[in-house]
Parts: C-alpha cells; sequence; structure tokens
C-alpha cells in the first residue's frame, strides 16, 4: 500500500471516481485531489527544491488535458528537478484520451510510469501495486 497519492485532474467528478477506486483497492492511506494543477506543481516543486523528499507523494496520477496548464506543461514544469523525484514519486498519465502520439510522448518522458486510461480498472490497480 502506497502512504500518499496525488491525483490532479480539472474534472471534479474524475477525481471523485478516481478517488473511490483506489479507496475500494486500498490503494494508498492518503489521497489528495486537485483541481488547480498550479496548486499540485507548487507543492511538487516546493518540496524537491528543498530536498523535503517525505512530503513527496509515491503516486501521482495526471490529466492531460487541463485548462491552463496541460499535463504535459506539468511534466515540464517538473523536468528540472527530475533527479529529485525519480525513484521517489511515479506519475502516470490518466487520460481518456487513445491518441497513440501522446502514448508515445508519455514513454519518452523521463518522468512518466505509465499511461492510463480512464477510469482506472481493476486489473491496472492490481499491477500497480506490483511495481
Amino acid at each position: 500500500m502506497y502512504k500518499k497519492v496525488y491525483i490532479v485532474d480539472d474534472d471534479e467528478v474524475s477525481i471523485f471516481l478516481t478517488e473511490a477506486i483506489l479507496e475500494a483497492e486500498s490503494f494508498a492511506t492518503e489521497f489528495k485531489g486537485f483541481l488547480d494543477p498550479k496548486k499540485a506543481l507548487y507543492n511538487l516543486l516546493e518540496n524537491a527544491k528543498n530536498s523535503n523528499t517525505s512530503a513527496l507523494p509515491e503516486v501521482i496520477f495526471l490529466d492531460l488535458n487541463m485548462p491552463f496548464i496541460s499535463g504535459w506543461d506539468f511534466l515540464e514544469a517538473l523536468a528540472p528537478y527530475e533527479h529529485a523525484l525519480k525513484g521517489r514519486c511515479r506519475i502516470y498519465i490518466l487520460t481518456s484520451s487513445v491518441d497513440e502520439h501522446e502514448r508515445q510522448r508519455a514513454a519518452a518522458s523521463g518522468l512518466v510510469a505509465g499511461f492510463l486510461q480512464k477510469p482506472l480498472q481493476d486489473g491496472c490497480l492490481t499491477q500497480l501495486k506490483r511495481n
């Protein structure tokens, strides 16, 4: 079981549903949903800059299509801190997109651990728990 999970998505229903699925599967002890990706980014950057790795979530589920700051913008802002996040914080793209180009782009990112379809499925969570 993971200790802390962030869900970054501009859709309140999606955050609620993802959190409910994760809770039902006892995926983590603490969940934090961010409707505003800037707030999640600020939180992560502050902890990464200050080497406060114990405050970092172990897993982040990140939507791609959000207003003002997309999932790609989010990842780009975190890129300079990849060394501080790597091995401590796994980022999974959680999207309704079926665009193969986006899947390939995610696979090329050093920060992204996986590309998942909404809503989360049981088999997917079982595999994530093993990693």
